[in-house]
C-alpha cells in the first residue's frame, strides 16, 4: 500500500493536467507551427505554466493499494494485485497460462 500523501499528489497532478491540457495544446501547437516570435512568446508561456500541469508527470499507479510500480495499464492494476485477482478468477477473460 501506498502513502496516501502520494497517491492524494498524485490526484493533485491529474486534476493540474486536465485543468492546464486545452492551453498547453494550443501553445504546443504553436510552437510546431508559428513563426520565430511566436514561437518564442509561446516557449515562454508554456514554460511559466506550473511544473505539475505537465502529463509526464502524472505517476501510473494501482487503482486499487496505489503501487507506483509494475503497472499493466490495461487492467489499471499493479503486477503483483493483477496476479492475485487473475488466480481468484476477478479479472473476466484472464486464464493462468500452463503449457
Amino acid at each position: 500500500m501506498a502513502k496516501k500523501s502520494k497517491i492524494a499528489a498524485n490526484e493533485r497532478r491529474k486534476a493540474v493536467v486536465r485543468r492546464h491540457a486545452e492551453r498547453r495544446a494550443e501553445l504546443k501547437e504553436i510552437i510546431r507551427t508559428g513563426g520565430p516570435q511566436e514561437r518564442a512568446d509561446a516557449v515562454r508561456e508554456l514554460a511559466r505554466q506550473p511544473r505539475d500541469a505537465s502529463p509526464t508527470r502524472v505517476r501510473n499507479r494501482d487503482s486499487i493499494d496505489g503501487r507506483p510500480r509494475g503497472h499493466l495499464s490495461k487492467f489499471g492494476l499493479s503486477r503483483v494485485r493483477f496476479r492475485e485477482m487473475a488466480h481468484r478468477g476477478e479479472l473476466p477473460g484472464v486464464t493462468k497460462a500452463s503449457w
